[in-house]
């Protein structure tokens, strides 16, 4: 036993070590992947806070935007320590990256993005100009502030200029000078001495007024009951502060184009007058009175004021989604009519809220409505073609669809399509240079500089070549995206080498050759966007709902006060506002297709809750039609039919049928009966086309047409008449023998009625004999009971 505790153990089988092989191997793996991780997060975020991480520059102030020679320039803002150890010997000081003015945009935006510190790219700093900063302890802020003379900068030729902004000191953990934090920005610099002067760069800005649809189908009327708006949420944009109301003080000083969906206006305008909210989860029923009236006068009248002497471009009524309509309701009936239909109402919609005054006003005195605005201004080939045949002549594209990667310059906005349509190409860069986060004064401070910069710098990429740019922001800015927009146009403005322009001048400006025109694919348009878009199944909704209504309004006698509201929910159902709110969309879509259901069903055959019965031959069956509409109703024909037409015959089983709105009628239908029991029948209003409107009606009629007190009658008729037939019978037999008694002379018989014969005439031997057939006697019985006329026991 000894030995045997002492020798070595059996291995196991071979398997079994190489499965535990793997497991120990796999084990060690993942152990040495964790590590790796820990180290690598570790390392970065030492790396973050080390180096010219250790701080955070942040920029609140750089005035003036753009500097006059002799003038001095003030910088201002906060460092922030991001280390776990206090900054010590710390000053902030300003650098100009050596090598001269950017020439390119794509430097820019490589100067934007860049990361660390780099002297030969950031430069040297600028001496005697610092300010000290205290000693600031981890996590802790401290502000600064300095002011450079312009000349310090050395600034040579016009043009733009990488300016930092760094702080330099040291910490605990690294005992040395050097750059612990570093702000990047952009210093235009133009000189208005050298000669030539490049050729100014014209700029049409796009000032959106858009907003999602608030007003409901069932409260879109003419009628004399107030409109009804599915939320308030559109007052408080209007009254001051508000979103609209911002976008329409800003712009009063502003030279731009204003981009309107005219469904905005329509809304805006009924709340002018008086309107209704309704209840929650869109309950119509449980209205509250709208608080923006007066907040929607203000704003309509400050509009009015506003868009003098401006161009006013007016959307396609809805704004419609054009990309969406491409994509996915192209081969949807009635889809591209709508959209045709849309941008004729636009117009009219725009020119009736602001009034023929205003519109005498306004750039060109009239107002544009043959254009068409993809979202974000993605476009390929079959947004073009839609937005043709939506009578669209110009398409507000982005330059990320048409690339000039083989231009040195940026080229004007007009490309030309061929076919009379001109793509209108806003620039990507200046277009979303305010789409971000400007809550704060370093945001707006850093894409003021960007914006200013980049303009002068297209100017003077190509400084002898004009150029006509546009700018398309953001459908639906923020208060203070606009805010920050309104103020890189003012400052733009004032430059030497912009000027603004209308957008028919950057529309009409001749295209640039060798500018890139070619239109995308469908299948370049971009996947994030097109998950956006509404489906398939939503236009097809549309086109159910459009079809239904059509049959509808045949019956109408005033048309107009359905076919508009629902044809202005059908428009705003197709919104581009829908975007990223399909749920809130799909809500509004369902709430049209439910009142129009409720529209045609207030038109409706009144159902018989209980079994007729029809006594006799013939009667008549009512039917009563009722007509909740507030308008009279006609083209309709009432239709009843009978399942069992051998026992129940309708004589006149269709009727035309018109009623007055909010009344009753009832028809009557003459039937035949021809044998007892229930026939089944089904009453129907059908149109002139001869589909059926609404929901059919079924009820039973029990027939009766033999009662038991005729069935008494008629058989005692019966007998009666058995009964003569007997004596009848008995007579002839009687006379029969007498005549065979008479002739045969081995017979006796009474000499008396032999005699009596031949004497004289004894009431039998002439005429007919009493109960003989012929006798008018004979043939006058109980007389046959007429039937009596059909009861009905219920009313109906």
């Amino acid at each position: 036993m000894g030995e045997a505790a002492q020798a070595p153990a059996t291995p196991p089988p071979a398997p079994r070590r190489r499965t535990l092989r793997f497991t120990a191997l796999l084990a060690g793996a993942t152990l040495l992947a964790g590590l790796l991780q820990t180290a690598q997060a570790t390392g970065s975020q030492a790396q973050s806070a080390t180096g010219s991480h250790t701080a955070t520059v942040t920029l609140t102030r750089l005035d003036p935007p753009l500097p006059a020679k002799g003038g001095t320039i003030t910088i201002a803002g906060t460092v922030t320590n991001n280390s776990k150890t206090a900054i010590t010997d710390a000053h902030v000081g300003v650098r100009i990256a050596s090598g001269g003015p950017l020439t390119t945009r794509s430097a820019m935006k490589a100067t934007s993005t860049r990361g660390s510190f780099d002297v030969f790219l950031d430069g040297q700093e600028i001496n005697g100009h610092t300010a000290k900063v205290r000693t600031v302890p981890a996590g802790a802020s401290a502000a600064f502030s300095l002011k450079v003379p312009l000349s310090a900068f050395g600034l040579g030729q016009t043009g733009v200029y990488q300016l930092g902004v760094t702080l330099d000191g040291q910490t605990s953990a690294e005992h040395w000078q050097h750059v612990l934090g570093i702000r990047r920005t952009f210093l235009p610099w133009y000189d208005t001495t050298q000669t030539p002067q490049p050729a100014q760069t014209r700029i049409s800005y796009l000032w959106p007024l858009t907003d999602r649809p608030h007003m409901a189908a069932r409260g879109d009327t003419d009628s004399q009951q107030s409109p009804i708006f599915l939320d308030d949420g559109l007052a408080a944009e209007l009254k001051p502060g508000g979103r609209l109301w911002t976008m329409v003080s800003l712009a009063q000083k502003l030279q731009v184009t204003w981009i309107v969906d005219p469904d905005l206006l329509a809304s805006v305008d009924a709340m002018a007058k008086s309107y209704r909210v309704a209840g929650p989860g869109g309950d119509v029923t449980r209205t509250t009175p709208g608080t923006g009236t007066a907040y929607a006068n203000q704003w309509l009248d400050a509009l009015k004021r506003a868009v003098s002497g401006d161009q006013v471009v007016a959307l396609p009524f809805g704004d419609t989604d054009i990309a969406s309509v491409a994509h996915q309701g192209r081969n949807v009936p009635g889809t591209v009519s709508h959209l045709k239909t849309a941008e004729s109402l636009g117009a009219m919609t725009v020119a009736t809220v602001l009034g023929a005054t205003t519109v005498k006003t306004l750039q060109g005195g009239r107002i544009t409505s043959d254009v068409a605005w993809p979202v974000d201004g993605a476009t390929d080939s079959s947004i073009v073609s839609v937005a043709r045949s939506g009578g669209a002549k110009d398409i507000i594209a982005r330059s990320d669809s048409f690339p000039d990667n083989a231009l040195r310059y940026t080229p004007s906005a007009a490309r030309s399509l061929g076919g009379g349509t001109t793509a209108v190409v806003a620039d990507a860069a200046l277009s979303t240079a305010f789409s971000g986060d400007m809550t704060n004064a370093q945001s707006v401070k850093l894409a003021l500089q960007d914006f200013l910069a980049q303009t002068l710098l297209i100017t003077m990429q190509a400084p002898a070549k004009q150029r006509t740019l546009l700018v398309a922001p953001q459908r639906m800015p923020t208060v203070p995206q606009a805010t920050a927009l309104a103020r890189a146009i003012t400052m733009t403005d004032s430059t030497p080498w912009a000027a603004t322009v209308p957008f028919a001048t950057a529309a009409h400006t001749r295209p640039d050759a060798r500018a890139g025109h070619k239109v995308a694919p469908a299948s370049a348009y971009p996947a994030a966007l097109r998950k956006q878009e509404l489906t398939h199944h939503t236009f097809m909704q549309t086109w159910s709902t459009q079809r239904n209504l059509n049959s509808f309004v045949v019956i109408l006698t005033r048309k107009d006060r359905v076919t508009v509201p629902f044809g202005n929910a059908v428009l705003r159902s197709m919104s581009t506002e829908w975007r990223g709110d399909r749920r809130q969309g799909d809500d509004f879509r369902a709430s049209i297709r439910g009142y129009l259901q409720d529209l045609i069903g207030a038109v409706h055959i009144i159902d018989k809750t209980t079994t007729l019965t029809l006594s006799g031959h013939s009667g008549t069956i009512p039917v009563t039609v009722k007509n909740d509409l507030g308008q009279p109703i006609t083209g309709l024909v009432l239709r009843l039919t009978s399942s069992q037409t051998i026992r129940l015959e309708i004589r006149s089983p269709e009727q035309p049928i018109s009623i007055d709105g909010g009344h009753t009628r009832t028809l009557k239908f003459r039937t035949t009966a021809s044998a007892n029991g229930p026939a089944h029948l089904v009453a129907g209003l059908y149109n002139r086309n001869g589909g059926l409107y609404g929901q059919s009606v079924r009820f039973d009629v029990n027939i009766t047409k033999v009662t038991d007190l005729v069935m008494l009658i008629i058989a005692a008729g019966l007998l009666l008449l058995v009964l003569a037939g007997v004596r009848i019978y008995r007579q002839r037999k009687r006379q029969a023998a007498a005549e065979s008694g008479d002739g045969d002379p081995g017979t006796d018989g009474p000499e008396d009625a032999t005699s009596g014969g031949n004497d004289g005439d004894d009431g039998t031997s002439r005429g007919t004999a009493p109960g003989h057939p012929g006798d008018p006697a004979a043939d006058t019985g109980p007389e046959s009971p007429e039937p009596s006329p059909a009861s009905e026991k219920v009313d109906g």
